[in-house]
């Protein structure tokens, strides 16, 4: 007789190996399509802005409002997840990722299509917030760093690959398509997650804090709002304005998160030393990730005269690396501190960072090709400890708070990283660009790796 997947016992130390897979195939298809959508729309923001007749930097709401979406509502769909339940939020989430897209692909006008990408944002923040702790729940304790180690993987690959997929379906059709890929993903997802995901830990007994949501809503999004306006050389005045609406209702929304028994934004886990570091690991990483992922492209379309198909091919190098290195990495977490893994990781991206910086105009495709992908080996080995050391770390009636901050990290460094890539590129000589970007994400690396190595000594304490 078949186990139920679905209503395994709280206590239960991960699902059957048939069920595992299964669970594991649900969480990949849905955390790809939702990834993938955060980076595949960036290459056709020139053809939306002519199709629509809008400016570029209007067009660029339709990634923008995206990104948007998930910043504000992360952490409240981790909160909600802990009360109804990680596996209803998740599919959810899949279903919902589902329709928007549909709109999305049928959209015949610029507010049409904006309003869509802004509702499958709420759509995919869903799936991302409970993703890590479904997969906590779903392998064993023993193997968590191998579930890891497959996240992290699907991330850097469906990240880094979203250039490539864009070009090679708007090679042979429109960008309607972009979205239509995402059907099948979705309800592979749906149908595989009402049978084989299973249910986690709930808390009945408590109220979901709406006032904590709403303040979450406006400091988070009128932070990334602020952040953005820095980077597209905003009114100083309206900036300053904002930053001081952010301050006061941030001051109010820690206030009230310190004197909550379980806080929205779980400022009771960030108590715990390697949860706190490895968080800020997680930002100071994908800091240095945009500085690559914006900067690189310019440099080989605009200096050494790559076409936009040439340089997703290039980049490829960055995802293949990762599909490698993050199973490896989950492995070796398993065994050694994943403090030494993370350091390792992040010496090795440093290196792939300043390896870049010295590219010169007439290089080969061998001499760009092992830069990156050196880069993406060492991101990969970085992400997949450090997520371990995330969702080992917290309690498992946490986990869905946990999941959420750790998407929050991600999101929060990716800001960050464009803001400052914009900072840079607005200072900096056209022709140093891409090599003083490369240098400071190297300096940013190095931050990463000295955080990751100050966790051993609390591993040494569990």
């Amino acid at each position: 007789m078949k186990t139920d997947c679905k209503n395994l016992p709280p206590d239960a130390d991960g699902l059957p190996s048939h069920c595992l897979t299964w669970a594991m195939v649900c969480i990949t298809c849905a955390m790809s399509m939702a990834i993938l959508d955060s980076y595949i729309m960036n290459i056709v923001l020139p053809t939306l802005a002519h199709d629509f007749r809008i400016s570029p930097s209007i067009a660029t709401w339709i990634v923008n409002g995206y990104q948007l979406a998930i910043v504000v509502s992360i952490l409240p769909f981790s909160s909600l997840a802990e009360i109804i339940g990680c596996r209803r939020i998740f599919l959810i989430g899949t279903i919902m990722f589902c329709i928007t897209s549909i709109l999305c692909a049928l959209s015949d006008s610029f507010i049409t299509l904006l309003t869509a990408r802004i509702f499958q944002g709420f759509s995919a923040s869903a799936v991302m917030s409970v993703s890590t702790a479904l997969i906590k729940r779903v392998f064993p304790k023993a193997k968590i760093g191998r579930g890891m180690g497959i996240n992290a993987m699907v991330i850097s690959v469906s990240a880094a690959s979203g250039p490539s997929i864009a070009g090679g379906i708007l090679a042979i059709s429109s960008w309607h398509w972009l979205f239509s890929i995402n059907i099948p993903l979705a309800l592979i997802a749906f149908f595989t997650g009402l049978r084989f995901l299973p249910k986690t830990v709930r808390d009945r007994s408590r109220k979901y804090d709406y006032l904590s949501a709403i303040a979450n809503a406006i400091t988070f999004g009128l932070l990334f709002y602020t952040l953005d306006g820095f980077a597209h050389h905003s009114p100083v005045l309206r900036l300053l304005i904002q930053l001081g609406v952010v301050f006061l209702v941030g001051y109010y929304f820690v206030y009230r998160q310190l004197h909550e028994k379980t806080p929205l934004l779980p400022i009771d886990l960030m108590r715990i030393p390697i949860f706190r570091l490895s968080i800020l690991g997680k930002i100071c990483s994908f800091i240095a990730q945009m500085l690559v992922m914006i900067s690189l492209p310019f440099y080989l379309q605009n200096t050494m005269g790559y076409s936009e198909v040439m340089t997703g091919l290039l980049i490829t190098a960055w995802p293949l690396a990762a599909m490698v290195m993050g199973p490896l990495a989950g492995f070796m977490v398993e065994k050694v501190n994943p403090g030494i893994i993370g350091f390792i990781g992040m010496c090795v991206f440093c290196a792939g960072l300043i390896s870049l910086s010295f590219l010169t105009p007439h290089a080969s495709h061998f001499d760009v090709i092992w830069r990156i992908t050196l880069t993406g080996m060492g991101n990969s080995f970085f992400q997949t400890s450090n997520n371990s050391s995330i969702m080992a770390s917290s309690p498992k009636e946490r986990s869905g708070s946990a999941s959420g901050m750790l998407t929050l990290g991600r999101l929060v460094g990716q800001t960050f990283g464009t803001t400052l890539i914009a900072f840079l590129f607005s200072i900096i000589a056209k022709d140093k660009a891409n090599s003083i970007s490369m240098l400071v994400g190297a300096g940013i690396a190095v931050i990463a790796a000295i955080i990751s190595i100050s966790r051993i000594k609390d591993y040494h304490k569990k």
